[in-house]
């Protein structure tokens, strides 16, 4: 559940590789590939990547009543999975432009549409009280959710938490400039976070919310290059995940971009309250701490979803009662699949042949 909107990708050729300010200029013509059109925003990414996976799955989203929606509507028909998607009356089905340049994170044109008046009055309860898990995405990028101190948010979080449902949460990046990037998102996670289970931002998502002035230097740092370049995992984000356990998380995966995967879970007694929603053992879940490294892909088309398809890995892992070790290399291996194709799902690989291409010794990136 959470935000669903249209991706809408232009496939850019190897000779736009090169800096971003001296590629997209005004009054230039810039000879593309075919557009891809997928569904995308956390329902679509991550909802579909964990019904690849495996998992029985039902997704929620609010779309507008006009050509996208039903674009959108049909493409979650197509995929042959339950859903329960909103119509509203009177706002517009979202879409997002992705543009993504070789050997350049990526950039996006994003009209956020129906999302922004998603609230708690959208959920439909009685489903949820029959899931296991619930996954919600991108309250950054949905009004109603963080207007008013994030009430809507930390009353969803509550309520479906109180349902014995296990509770995960993912975040989006955020605009400095926009209405969002004005919020106290460290005040809306102190509220949120004792009500979610597996908390999975990118780290620059949670640096922008927990730790602005750092995310201030590395960004002049990198000059222009991903951040992740410049990230420290000691210094710049095993602090981030310590502040999300202290302020309720009990699992905390913090998304390093092309690196991988940093790692930390609560103690025994926090974990236990997952193993009641669950209803098995989360034996080797308490106390972890590290950081996953990701697999080399066999080529890099696009990084769209490639964290949606991580999380997904991981918590379709997790329901399918996992090693914890396992479900970190899933996640890992999930996200270096999505690379390799201009959409989310295109590349994905089902568990069996990532874990034959893991022990046939597929590489890992050099730490």
């Amino acid at each position: 559940m959470g935000h669903i909107c249209l991706d809408i990708s232009p496939a850019f050729p190897e000779s736009c590789r090169g800096e971003v300010h001296k590629i997209l200029t005004p009054g230039k013509l810039i000879n593309v590939g075919e557009a891809q059109v997928h569904i995308g925003g956390s329902v679509g990414n991550a909802g579909l990547a964990m019904a690849f996976f495996g998992a029985d799955v039902r997704l929620m989203g609010k779309i507008g009543r006009d050509e996208f929606g039903e674009i959108a509507a049909h493409i979650v028909k197509s995929h042959g999975i339950r859903q329960g998607l909103i119509v509203s009356e009177d706002s517009p089905t979202s879409y997002t432009v992705v543009l993504s340049l070789p050997g350049q994170d990526r950039i996006f044109l994003h009209n956020p549409g129906a999302n922004d008046t998603f609230s708690f009055a959208d959920l439909d309860l009685d489903a949820i009280r029959e899931a296991t898990l619930f996954h919600f995405g991108y309250p950054p990028l949905m009004r109603r959710l963080y207007e008013e101190d994030g009430q809507e948010l930390v009353r969803i979080f509550k309520e479906v938490s109180a349902l014995g449902v296990v509770t995960s949460l993912d975040l989006a990046a955020v605009d400095p400039t926009s209405e969002a990037g004005k919020v106290d998102w460290q005040e809306i996670l102190r509220h949120t976070l004792p009500h979610v289970d597996v908390f999975a931002p990118s780290v620059e998502e949670l640096l922008f919310m927990l730790e602005p002035g750092k995310l201030s230097e590395l960004e002049a740092r990198a000059n222009g290059r991903d951040l992740t370049t410049v990230v420290d995992i000691k210094t710049d984000v095993k602090p981030l995940a310590e502040a999300a356990l202290q302020l309720g998380a009990k699992v905390a995966l913090i998304k390093c971009g092309e690196p991988g995967l940093y790692y930390r879970t609560a103690d025994a007694e926090k974990i236990a309250i997952m193993e009641e929603k669950l209803g098995f053992a989360l034996r080797g879940w308490a106390g972890r701490e590290g950081f996953e490294t990701s697999y080399m892909p066999e080529w890099v088309r696009s990084a769209t979803g490639a964290g949606d398809a991580c999380i997904a890995a991981f918590l379709t892992a997790m329901l399918d009662e996992y090693p914890f070790e396992t479900c970190l290399q899933y996640a890992a291996a999930a996200g270096a699949c999505c690379v390799t194709e201009y959409d989310s799902l295109s590349g994905l690989k089902s568990f069996a042949e990532m874990q034959a291409k893991i022990k046939s010794g597929w590489k890992k990136r050099q730490g």
